[in-house]
């Protein structure tokens, strides 16, 4: 499941449509009363909530968007139609900002609609401006513009869940197994280049890129994925069985994940002993006691090539998350 977590368009709301001159003809006069009518109001622009977290992939390469300009008015009293809104379709999650130092707006949940450009009001037709004092007015407004402007989407929540670990700590794998996702696998650093995101019984778990020592100050992969991890619910760890020095693989990206802020710190961590095939039941058990003695908290330990591992693992996060 592919995605844009920020992105940037235009977006103009329509203008209204101009109001109108025009005469009503009876059999007695060539011309008789004013009738000319209204133009139509310009459609607004309007975000809307999905539950699609690839719902900002759509404007990759269409940047314009522009609603529907009101009609003009016409004769016998007929206004003109007002223009069709335009929908933009955003994830739940979304933070808008209008213009450089514009107002933010933020979509909250599904089928949530806020308006960022209103559409023009319509022009008024001659019909409008008829009087006691003037019969047979010769006037008409034009509409007013839609406003519009630019707009700068960004995903601030991406998932329910957040794989995190060195690079190689099996992330990918895991995803995959749990969510039938197709994450790239390989033994080098740096695989996952852009976070991956699978759907685990409803729940959104992505696959976040590999932090390395100093990807607080930039390094590597750097702060922009930090600001991945950021935006899950909570963070599953996973430290490889292979690692020799399992504290310390640990401890390397909890660094980092304390370096960032207190956001991140003051999430709820999992630990994931991952790999566990690579050890024996003794070593693994071994493995998950010193996990324990330094974390205080929870450790889970799976094995994607072992149906029962993968299975107990899975019920556990399903608990976890509901």
């Amino acid at each position: 499941m592919a995605f844009i977590d920020e992105v940037r368009i235009q977006a103009t709301a329509g203008g209204g449509g101009n109001g109108v001159i025009r005469w009503a003809h009876t059999k007695e006069k060539a011309r008789g009363g004013p009738s000319g009518g209204d133009g139509g109001r310009g459609g607004d622009v309007i975000l809307i909530g999905v539950r699609d977290l690839s719902a900002l992939a759509q404007f990759r390469y269409e940047k314009k968007f522009h609603a529907e300009n009101g009609v003009a008015g016409q004769g016998e009293y007929k206004n003109g139609a007002n223009g069709a809104d335009v929908f933009l379709k955003v994830p739940v999650g979304t933070v808008a900002r209008v213009g450089d130092d514009g107002d933010e707006f933020e979509i909250t949940h599904e089928d949530e609609q806020l308006v960022l450009f209103r559409g023009g009001f319509g022009g008024f037709g001659n019909a409008h401006f008829k009087s006691s004092t003037n019969q047979n007015p010769f006037e008409q407004t034009n509409g007013k513009p839609g406003k519009g402007g630019d707009i700068e989407f960004r995903l601030k929540i991406i998932a329910d869940a957040g794989l995190i670990g060195l690079p190689n700590a099996g992330k990918s794998s895991l995803l995959n197994a749990l969510t039938r996702a197709k994450s790239k696998v390989g033994d080098y650093p740096f695989t996952t280049l852009e976070p991956n995101l699978g759907d685990f019984y409803g729940r959104i778990i992505a696959d976040i890129p590999g932090l390395i020592e100093g990807a607080s100050e930039g390094r590597g992969l750097g702060i922009k994925f930090l600001k991945h991890v950021e935006r899950t619910g909570i963070l599953l760890h996973l430290v490889s069985a292979s690692q020799e020095d399992k504290i310390s693989a640990y401890r390397e990206v909890r660094k980092e994940i304390e370096s960032f802020g207190q956001a991140l710190i003051d999430k709820k961590e999992i630990i994931v002993l991952s790999k566990t095939d690579l050890l024996s039941p003794a070593e693994v058990q071994e493995a998950i006691d010193s996990l324990k003695k330094e974390t205080g908290g929870e450790v889970l330990a799976v094995s994607i090539i072992d149906d029962l591992s993968l299975k107990q693992f899975s019920d556990r996060l399903a608990t976890l998350l509901a």
